[in-house]
């Protein structure tokens, strides 16, 4: 297994973590959307926290050059509905929140998976937002049905 694959597997053990224990934090609170603000904003002050010691350590000649009008430029050529992503963060992440305590952390991240997984090849193979285009062949139709069958398996009660 290369790194990139153990990575991807503790990234997503991260999320269905944090999924659960936010969702709990937003059931004692009595209010899913203020967990999922609390998620974004405190994801928001560690990240700033990191980046901030990261150019702290970089040298002087480095930092000027992170906030030179070439990154202005690099911004302005963001297209206008990169800048929207946050909606479906929102979304996405809100939704955790609230269904996990209703359906339970395994349920609802087979579920979102599922979705992921789906939208993901449609994204692929239209290389949308510059991925890099992965053909949608009938061995992957195949694997997504086989998917779909496993998480209906799975929530059989």
């Amino acid at each position: 297994m290369n790194l990139y694959v153990g990575l991807a597997l503790l990234a997503g053990a991260c999320i269905a973590i944090q999924a659960a224990m936010n969702a709990q934090f937003g059931q004692i609170i009595n209010n899913s959307l203020l967990a999922t603000g609390y998620a974004f904003f405190t994801s928001f002050v560690l990240v700033t926290l990191i980046f901030v010691l990261l150019t702290v350590t970089a040298s002087a000649t480095s930092v000027e050059r992170s906030f030179s009008l070439s990154f202005v430029d690099r911004l302005i050529q963001v297209p206008w509905y990169s800048w929207w992503s946050c909606v479906f963060s929102v979304i996405g992440v809100g939704s955790f929140y609230f269904l996990i305590p209703k359906m339970g952390v395994g349920n609802m991240m087979s579920y979102a998976l599922t979705g992921q997984i789906i939208i993901a090849m449609v994204i692929s193979h239209f290389g949308l937002f510059s991925s890099p285009e992965k053909i949608v062949s009938i061995t992957k139709c195949i694997g997504t049905g086989l998917l779909i069958l496993g998480i209906v398996l799975i929530n059989k009660e």
